[in-house]
């Protein structure tokens, strides 16, 4: 009796294990609504619907689980199995996180995406270095300036208060003789609303989302840079799978950056239009401007290459070639 009371515990228990659920967090720091968490939600769902349930990840949206600039270390660390980063956020740490946040170095999806395959090498395995594989990448829409007044060149802002979120956005605003402030994006729209800050570059994405239009009425269409999200995997998590649910997670992982760049590209004209219809004015930067900016550029990237060194060469070359 024992005896068979044994087997079909051990019955039980086989069945049980075939059918475990393998339960992964994925902290972002953007809200439900942004496209960026959409597009991660779909890839979660796809997951899902490949590994038959095997593999579920919930997402945690608006740093509800973790703070922005905390994501990448609690991937480091398995305190979450993914995570998405801005890669920009981390230029401090190692200067090739902030390749795409040079202003004028790559100012359109086809350059921008170019750029990531160039940086993609180095990229992953500065990241398998720290236990972290880089699963996928998706660009925001081209960043261009936020602004409480008309302005016809980079003079215009000279002693404004402007919100910094990245050692590449506070030093622009040093270039261009502004006063930066570091200011996350969940707490925006209450920097604005404060008069903390009166101008910002970012996409026309952050500015629907954070209704910028409520407290700045002027958009300067600079296409300065495209930065991008980053989506990771830790590594000791990732080899735990079984090689079938390995393959569902990286071809999910390869079809939402697919998704993820179209998206980035449709909303980026659908956030414009969003823009107007809320009281803003979408400005054509003068050629004064567009000059300024362009020299703001040259700068940038001559100190970047500085302290990148062999690393930053190597994606520049690279990305010359292409």
């Amino acid at each position: 009796m024992i005896h068979k009371f044994g087997l079909a515990m051990a019955a039980l228990t086989v069945g049980a294990s075939a059918f475990a659920q393998t339960k992964w967090d994925l902290p972002t720091a953007y809200p439900p609504t942004n496209f960026h968490t959409e597009n991660i939600g779909q890839f979660a769902a796809d997951v899902d619907k490949a590994t038959g349930g095997k593999l579920k990840i919930t997402v945690h949206s608006n740093a509800s689980l973790f703070k922005a600039p905390e994501i990448k270390r609690a991937v480091q660390g398995g305190q979450a199995q993914m995570g998405e980063i801005l890669l920009v956020n981390f230029q401090n740490e190692w200067q090739v996180f902030g390749t795409d946040g040079i202003p004028f170095l790559a100012d359109s999806y086809d350059a921008a995406w170019k750029l990531y395959q160039a940086q993609k090498p180095v990229l992953s395995k500065k990241l398998a270095e720290q236990g972290i594989m880089l699963l996928y990448t998706v660009a925001w829409p081209p960043q261009g300036i936020f602004v409480n007044k008309t302005i016809a060149s980079a003079a215009d802002l000279k002693g404004i208060k402007w919100r910094a979120y990245s050692p590449a956005t506070a030093r622009i605003g040093e270039l261009v003789g502004a006063q930066p402030v570091t200011v996350q994006q969940a707490e925006l729209s209450q920097a604005m609303a404060t008069g903390v800050i009166e101008s910002y570059m970012s996409s026309g994405s952050t500015g629907y989302d954070t209704k910028t239009y409520e407290y700045i009425k002027n958009f300067y269409d600079t296409q300065a840079w495209l930065p991008k999200n980053a989506v990771l995997v830790n590594k000791k998590a990732f080899d735990a799978l079984d090689k079938p649910t390995q393959d569902a997670l990286l071809k999910a992982g390869d079809e939402a950056e697919k998704r993820g760049w179209e998206l980035s590209k449709k909303k980026n004209l659908e956030y414009l239009e969003l823009l107007k219809k809320n009281g803003m004015t979408i400005h054509v930067p003068s050629a004064q401007l567009k000059a300024d900016m362009k020299k703001v550029g040259d700068t940038m990237i001559k100190e970047w290459t500085e302290k990148a060194g062999p690393d930053g060469q190597a994606v520049l070359d690279a990305y010359k070639k292409m």
